[in-house]
């Protein structure tokens, strides 16, 4: 999953981008509200972190315009000012959830995992398909009785999948879910790494719940979606 990280001050927008990448997440990260605001209406973020105080445009702009232009991504807004009326303001105008500095990192990511969860309509952290669970918080997935050990971008890109199940999701969607704006992409990256997942998934004769859509994509399933 994309997260976009909008903070002004450095050791904290490097410390949540390092935390974000080693718990799976493709981050991009910028200083301000302007380039935030460029990033955001560029790129199809899951969540976005936007900090309230903000050189260029503050936070509250920034979200408003982001509401304005129909940005569905959800947006958790940080700030050092604990006070009702901030809260209100920032969850009237549009914001999804609201975290107060200092913070825990441990309970950011919690919160983050909650917002991407609820974009896409999980009421639970653990995804089943037949006899495939998927447990986000945790990374583990697991079928039937036996656990299995997936890479990090292999477990990124079932968990796209997971996301949407029983839906098509293009190659285009993986890719822009998997990868930062930093990272290099080979043109038959996914297809390449789909191939790794079934292996691994369909090992001791488990069925396919991956299945290929031609010209369109992939749908993780139980049984092929026609």
């Amino acid at each position: 999953m994309r997260v976009l990280v909008v903070e002004d001050f450095p050791p904290l927008r490097h410390s949540i981008s390092r935390g974000l990448r080693e718990a799976g997440f493709a981050v991009d990260a910028v200083a301000d509200g302007e380039e935030g605001l460029q990033y955001a209406m560029a790129g199809d973020y899951d969540v976005i972190l936007l900090d309230v105080m903000l050189p260029k445009r503050d936070g509250f702009a920034v979200l408003k315009q982001l509401r304005a232009e129909q940005c569905a991504s959800r947006v958790l807004l940080l700030t050092a000012k604990d006070t009702l009326q901030d809260r209100v303001t920032g969850l009237d105008i549009g914001a999804d959830d609201y975290l107060v500095k200092p913070f825990a990192f441990e309970e950011l990511l919690a919160r983050v995992r909650a917002l991407v969860r609820r974009r896409y309509e999980q009421s639970a952290p653990i995804v089943r398909i037949a006899d495939l669970e998927i447990d986000t918080v945790g990374r583990v997935v697991r079928r039937g009785d036996l656990t299995i050990e997936l890479t990090a971008r292999e477990y990124r890109i079932l968990e796209v999948l997971a996301a949407r199940p029983g839906q098509i999701v293009t190659r285009e969607e993986i890719e822009d879910r998997v990868y930062d704006l930093a990272s290099e992409r080979a043109s038959n990256v996914v297809d390449v790494y789909i191939g790794y997942l079934r292996r691994k998934l369909e090992q001791d004769g488990g069925a396919r719940v991956i299945h290929t859509r031609r010209g369109l994509g992939y749908i993780l399933a139980e049984s092929e979606v026609t």
